[in-house]
């Protein structure tokens, strides 16, 4: 498996004051030289971590690839055709939000979804759907020309530990199967943690992972670097 770093909360740090401090880019070298294998960040529409000048900087700097996540909104839509990231994940998006809720209703609007993603795969973007890890989602997204699918593993992170855990874990897993009889590439997260990460092992073919927040949550007490050198590690 692969690791993609999200370094959405290094953005919500610097905004907490409003300077350049801690600097996003310098985030994204050091992810890079310690085992992250992409750079994932979310450039919402109301920009309250990652603003649009760093997805222009990042595509210019970075060494590795990366993975623009956005909603169906049509000035981002029209930005990522511009940079031309290697891999843009469709996600859903609420206002009020802490964090991303759910995975994206793609079975209930797969005509929308199919017409949004296509100028992005004309232009030779790679294109996932972050989806929950439920049935009619993977055959719904299979429909729509997406090459990829990130299963939500929210759910099970939050059961990780509990009695529900293998519930949770079991539909990811299958899930995973059902998408790649599809066609389709699979990767996942959300809410994975140095302690939950390991069972992402016992899924056949996961492609890569993205983690954000345990890992700039780690950071604050190891530094950066040692924060994803361990992550890569366990995913290895």
């Amino acid at each position: 498996m692969l690791l993609g770093v999200n370094i959405d909360h290094v953005a919500t740090l610097r905004n907490a004051r409003g300077g350049v401090e801690p600097d996003v880019i310098k985030a994204a070298e050091i992810c890079e030289a310690n085992g992250g294998t992409s750079i994932t960040t979310h450039l919402r529409e109301d920009r309250r971590h990652i603003k649009d000048e760093d997805v222009y900087t990042l595509i210019k700097t970075i060494k590795t690839k990366l993975n623009l996540e956005m909603a169906m909104a049509d000035d981002i839509q029209k930005i990522a055709q511009e940079i031309k990231p290697y891999s843009i994940c469709l996600v859903p998006e609420k206002r009020q939000e802490i964090t991303t809720e759910g995975g994206l209703d793609v079975a209930g609007q797969k005509e929308k979804v199919t017409t949004f993603i296509k100028p992005l795969l004309d232009a030779g973007i790679i294109v996932s759907l972050f989806i929950d890890p439920d049935e009619n989602q993977v055959r719904a997204s299979a429909k729509t020309g997406a090459q990829f699918i990130e299963m939500h593993t929210g759910s099970y992170s939050e059961a990780y530990g509990k009695d529900n855990e293998e519930k949770e874990f079991l539909a990811l897993k299958n899930a995973a199967k059902l998408a790649q009889s599809l066609g389709l590439k699979v990767n996942a997260g959300h809410g994975l943690n140095y302690e939950n990460v390991h069972r992402m092992h016992e899924i056949d073919g996961l492609y890569e992972l993205n983690i954000g927040h345990s890992i700039i949550s780690r950071a604050v007490f190891t530094g950066l670097p040692e924060a994803v050198r361990k992550m890569a590690y366990l995913i290895k």
